[in-house]
């Protein structure tokens, strides 16, 4: 009798699936509610409270996002904010403390024994976009990004290469359409 309420008690879990957890910026904020939807029943889709900004407010914030739950499956990516250039020119975080941080960002994150996923980070447009951003920088940091998964094994969704026919012009973000492209690239590498 216990074992059949233990496992009467566990069912509502398990019926939920697969727990999937998306760590991002603005454009995994856009893309989430459409991968929601995609594994509604399948799987329980949460995305970190808020835009996760910059590496550094991700490794400021990483144990508050993760919780107390086991997670299945990570997905998760920093770069639009890290390559913002500032007032003086530089870059919010520069490249070699945004190694630094990803390092540390996936240290932790492979303590959790979920499947990990990095999403590379989306272009920016030609143009000029607010605040300000340097196209050519992305391919810089999405290869910083690519040489700290390879060395940790960690699968890299290629968003980069994605469809961005949604984009808008001169800006980093999307159209719905063109968030809801960006999911189904993102349902073809979480596979709950």
């Amino acid at each position: 009798m216990r074992t059949l309420l233990l496992l009467a008690l566990a069912l509502p879990l398990w019926a939920q699936g697969p727990r999937i957890l998306i760590i991002g910026d603005s454009i995994s904020i856009g893309y989430t509610p459409f991968v929601a939807k995609a594994l509604s029943g399948k799987a329980t889709v949460i995305h970190n409270e808020g835009n996760a900004a910059h590496t550094g407010n991700g490794a400021a914030k990483l144990e508050q996002w993760l919780g107390d739950g086991k997670w299945d499956v990570i997905h998760f990516n920093f770069g639009l904010h890290d390559l913002k250039i500032m007032e003086g020119g530089q870059r919010q975080i520069p490249l070699e403390q945004y190694e630094h941080n990803l390092k540390s960002i996936v240290k932790r994150l492979k303590q959790t024994k979920a499947k990990l996923i990095w999403a590379s980070t989306t272009p920016v447009p030609p143009g000029k976009v607010n605040p300000p951003r340097d196209p050519a920088d992305v391919p810089r940091y999405n290869a910083v990004a690519t040489r700290v998964m390879k060395a940790a094994k960690i699968r890299v969704n290629n968003l980069f290469a994605a469809d961005h026919s949604g984009q808008l012009p001169a800006n980093v973000h999307y159209t719905p359409a063109g968030y809801e492209a960006l999911a189904q690239q993102v349902l073809k590498v979480l596979n709950p």
